[in-house]
């Protein structure tokens, strides 16, 4: 974890690939977890500390995490990603190149409980949610691509579910038809950049989490994006 933005109501940190956010069935430690310690030892706080969680992001992926540490700003935040006004922009890695090299992905996606796995259906439905993003590539190497992702909705892997329905699954993505894993046992889908007016102070916030370190291929693609 580290920490790429804090103020006295808010804190934005970078999630490592397999870090997991909250609790889940592995009872592995959580990044809310790791998140709170760094706050109780950094200001001396005795007892319990707040840590309020606006949104996910999946264990094999990294990036920008936002948290709140006052109730005040936790339900201005989840307003706020509920219309709309928090704007993320997510870097992925794909070997296979889209037929167009910018455009928008709509679908309707249903998530799959049972797999923990989301799949384009055919139209809308109770279960079946619009889901709109708009992508473009920014870099090439001799062997892969890179995206540029902002989300319009926030479905259940949402990013994987539509790029591999274009043929262009995320490279690691086993789960969504990728023939190899990573090294690292993530997926190369990043969290690269969140914007948005402060809740509480209304200043601008823009916070970048660099690529994952040692990721000799993340690393190639940052500097050539420079």
């Amino acid at each position: 974890m580290q920490v790429l933005y804090e103020d006295n109501h808010i804190i934005i940190v970078s999630k490592t690939v397999n870090e997991i956010v909250q609790g889940d069935k592995t009872g592995d430690k959580t990044l809310i977890d790791t998140v709170k310690q760094y706050i109780k030892e950094k200001y001396s706080k005795p007892g319990d500390v707040f840590l309020g969680l606006t949104h996910r992001l999946d264990r094999p992926t990294s990036g920008v995490v936002i948290f709140a540490k006052t109730s005040k700003a936790l339900s201005r935040l989840n307003a706020m990603f509920r219309d709309g006004e928090i704007h993320k922009t997510y870097w992925a890695i794909t070997a296979n190149c889209p037929k167009e090299t910018e455009g928008t992905l709509e679908n309707f996606i249903k998530k799959n409980e049972k797999l923990n796995k989301s799949f384009i259906a055919p139209n809308e439905t109770k279960e079946a949610k619009k889901a709109i993003l708009n992508y473009r590539i920014i870099s090439k190497s001799d062997r892969y691509y890179l995206w540029e992702i902002n989300l319009l909705t926030g479905r259940h892997h949402q990013i994987r579910c539509q790029l591999a329905a274009i043929n262009c699954p995320i490279k690691g993505d086993l789960k969504y038809g990728y023939p190899r894993s990573n090294p690292d046992g993530g997926l190369s889908l990043h969290a690269r950049k969140v914007e948005f007016i402060h809740p509480v102070s209304k200043q601008e916030i823009s916070v970048i989490a660099p690529v994952p370190k040692g990721d000799k291929l993340w690393e190639y693609f940052e500097q050539q994006t420079q």
